[in-house]
């Protein structure tokens, strides 16, 4: 412990990224990016801005950017809150509605992040434990709490509650705020942005990274009744009253725009997804069903650690956890038909 340190830095267990190695090139399934590059009015967008502008201040209420969404989901403009990546959402998430007397409930295998925020804003939490198959038991969360996160598909399993369960879910949990994480629900799952007008206790926070091929642009947003918005909203004023800068905004407005590319995309990632689970099922592996741009597998006879380092020497990574249930699984994220086909054929080498 550095001497200079709070006793609250010096507890933390901060959040692991995927690794980003630069020692060579590799195919990178492990970090769930999109495959595929933004739309051409991505690019079109970065090459008219005008750089003259970044003397200014973006507009601190994102003004256009979140009239946009909020048209895109049928939504009223005081519903939307956007944020610097979905990360930074969920930390203000966390701040305004999640420091409760009850612990919070999240499951035991979860985005990991979600501790992470614990440690930080020194929230209690509780993690119900998924049953065998991976699956959250709704009646765990029939319980006295503090709030719920629960990221639908879930990660990193990829494994998704119908839009009915969450719908029962509010309802038990009417005195708690139910925050649902949607970062892959484009990819084959079902939103509940369609629940947000009935119920006043549910959030549904999304993200530009994964289906709209924005990772690199940190662009996040929230969707929820107004109060909750409002919350959101006095945190962020009083944290940073700019997160969402001028090229980010003119960026993320092009891509709104073009929904054709944007249900092209998803569409191979789904295609992908479902040959790449029958490969790997021939090779042995158990897949979990998946409604993410990432499988969970784990071999029959393989070691998971084992499987990852000999693709890692083969160019390829994927993602290892090293942690109690998750030791023997991989999270594979779906890339090109190409970089799915390279995969196969390195485990078919790997594997007796």
């Amino acid at each position: 412990m550095n001497r200079y340190w709070s006793k609250q830095v010096a507890a933390l267990s901060p959040y692991t990224p995927g690794e980003q190695p630069r020692d060579q090139h590799y195919i990178k399934l492990n970090t769930n990016e999109n495959p595929y590059p933004p739309s051409l009015a991505v690019a079109t967008a970065i090459a008219g801005y005008e750089p003259d502008q970044l003397r200014r201040y973006p507009d601190p209420q994102s003004t256009d950017l979140i009239e946009a969404l909020a048209g895109y989901h049928d939504l009223d403009r005081s519903q939307v809150f956007v944020g610097n990546g979905s990360d930074e959402v969920l930390a203000h998430a966390f701040q305004a509605f999640f420091r409760q007397q009850d612990p919070i409930l999240f499951p035991d295998i979860s985005y990991s992040f979600y501790p992470a925020y614990c440690g930080l804003y020194q929230i209690e939490y509780r993690q119900p434990a998924l049953d065998k198959e991976f699956c959250i038991n709704l009646q765990d969360y029939a319980t006295t709490n503090g709030g719920i996160i629960i990221p639908n598909p879930n990660a990193p399993t990829g494994i998704a509650l119908s839009a009915g369960e969450i719908r029962q879910l509010l309802a038990d949990n009417a005195e708690s705020v139910v925050i649902i994480d949607e970062a892959y629900v484009d990819f084959g799952a079902e939103s509940v942005i369609g629940l947000v007008s009935e119920f006043p206790n549910l959030l549904v926070v999304q993200t530009f990274s994964k289906s709209r091929s924005l990772a690199g642009l940190r662009l996040g947003y929230a969707l929820g009744q107004e109060h909750l918005i409002e919350a959101l909203q006095r945190i962020k004023n009083s944290f940073n009253s700019y997160p969402v800068n001028q090229l980010t905004n003119a960026i993320a407005l092009a891509s709104l725009a073009d929904e054709q590319y944007f249900q092209q995309c998803r569409e191979k990632v789904m295609a992908t997804r479902k040959r790449l689970a029958g490969d790997l099922q021939n090779l042995g592996f158990e897949v979990f069903p998946s409604t993410s741009n990432f499988l969970f597998v784990r071999h029959q006879s393989e070691a998971a650690e084992n499987l990852y380092r000999k693709l890692k020497s083969s160019g390829i990574l994927v993602r290892y956890f090293n942690a109690t249930r998750l030791d023997n699984c991989l999270r594979i994220s779906v890339g090109t038909d190409e970089e799915c086909d390279a995969l196969v054929s390195a485990l078919g080498e790997i594997l007796p």
